[in-house]
């Protein structure tokens, strides 16, 4: 089989082809050059796209003896990532992007290019178990639940799972660091990519202010009661707690959390905890990670985080719209985040939250 692996300089893609290339296949590694600010591609950026991750893939790929090249998808990762991070958070909510990019950008059009040019597959480094059963490609959660990433694959198609493979699926991360030791792969002990990749500084409320502006407006409490000021609602997502910076304190002396946000008005209501409190959750946009849609009512499971708890919960799901109604609340969900349906350990298909009650 002809596999195109994505190979962002880290140990799991690396170990990722390593496999791949032990199995016999015809291996070929791409690193992606996805972010056009140069501060992201200097040595130690935080995220996974500097200059130093394109470097060490490519010594990998000489270490396995594959052919190595580097794509440049920053146009196209600027407008389905980039810009999409900035409309979301400026219409009030919380996105993700490294789901998104999962969406649009490895699965996406990285799997197109692959298709023509006559590769079978993409393979990552993520930790998630692809099994078939006949025709369908079924998705399920990684051996390693700390660092299972089945969410964040949520958002793929039948289409695009039949043309992936996860080689470490039923592995720990210790043993593939071993692995990789073993192998005299360099990158063995380099720690994992962490933050926004586009945000080189993981300052995220610097990176929003300089893209939307500041605007000050006005942090109230649920009585409408202006408690204090902020310089733009983007700063804020629903649940948070910290750097609020009320003049007011609460009545009572107990925390407050941000409980919602008007991006018309742009202003932020802060309240007590168990305002947070959600039982019902709308999602819109809904996508199906297996063969036959789950219309109708059926009893499951939902993750709205990507290393959040799977909570039991009836969904029911239309051409449009699905609407989740858990068994026991829960607290600080926020619309912009994806919610993951699972059936088990299986991935049924995902869908962005829209409304909570």
């Amino acid at each position: 089989m002809r596999v195109l692996v994505a190979m962002s300089g880290g140990v799991d893609s690396s170990v990722a082809a390593a496999r791949l290339v032990a199995e016999g296949h015809e291996v070929v590694g791409v690193h992606l050059a996805l972010n056009r600010n140069p501060e992201a591609y200097r040595s130690g950026s935080r995220g996974c796209c500097s200059l130093e991750d394109s470097l060490d893939a490519r010594r990998v790929a000489d270490t396995l003896g594959i052919p190595f090249y580097v794509w440049d998808f920053s146009e196209r990762f600027h407008a389905d990532v980039v810009e999409d991070f900035l409309a979301e958070y400026a219409a009030g909510r919380t996105p993700n992007p490294c789901l998104r990019c999962n969406e649009k950008i490895k699965f996406a059009a990285v799997l197109d290019r692959g298709i023509a040019l006559g590769f079978d597959a993409v393979a990552t480094g993520h930790y998630a178990r692809l099994e078939w059963a006949g025709d369908e490609a079924r998705l399920y959660r990684a051996a390693d639940a700390a660092k299972d990433q089945s969410y964040v694959l949520g958002v793929l198609t039948q289409e695009q799972l039949r043309h992936s493979l996860f080689p470490l699926y039923g592995t720990e991360k210790p043993q593939v660091r071993a692995e990789a030791a073993a192998l005299g792969l360099r990158v063995a002990s380099k720690p994992d990519s962490h933050d926004i990749c586009f945000i080189s500084d993981g300052d995220t409320a610097g990176f929003l202010n300089r893209a939307l502006g500041e605007r000050d407006g006005e942090i109230v409490d649920t009585a409408g009661a202006v408690v204090g000021h902020h310089s733009g609602h983007h700063q804020f997502t629903v649940g948070q707690r910290k750097g609020l910076r009320l003049g007011v304190p609460a009545a009572d002396g107990r925390p407050r959390y941000v409980l919602g946000i008007t991006p018309a008005t742009n202003t932020v209501v802060v309240g007590p905890r168990e305002g947070l409190s959600v039982s019902v959750i709308d999602a819109i946009r809904p996508t199906w990670a297996v063969a036959a849609p789950r219309l109708g009512t059926w009893r499951g499971l939902v993750q709205v985080r990507a290393h959040g708890a799977a909570m039991p919960c009836s969904v029911t799901a239309g051409g449009e719209g699905v609407r989740i109604v858990l068994d026991d609340a829960a607290q600080g969900i926020a619309p912009g985040q994806a919610a993951v349906l699972y059936d088990g350990d299986l991935v049924v298909g995902a869908a962005t939250i829209a409304e909570t009650g």
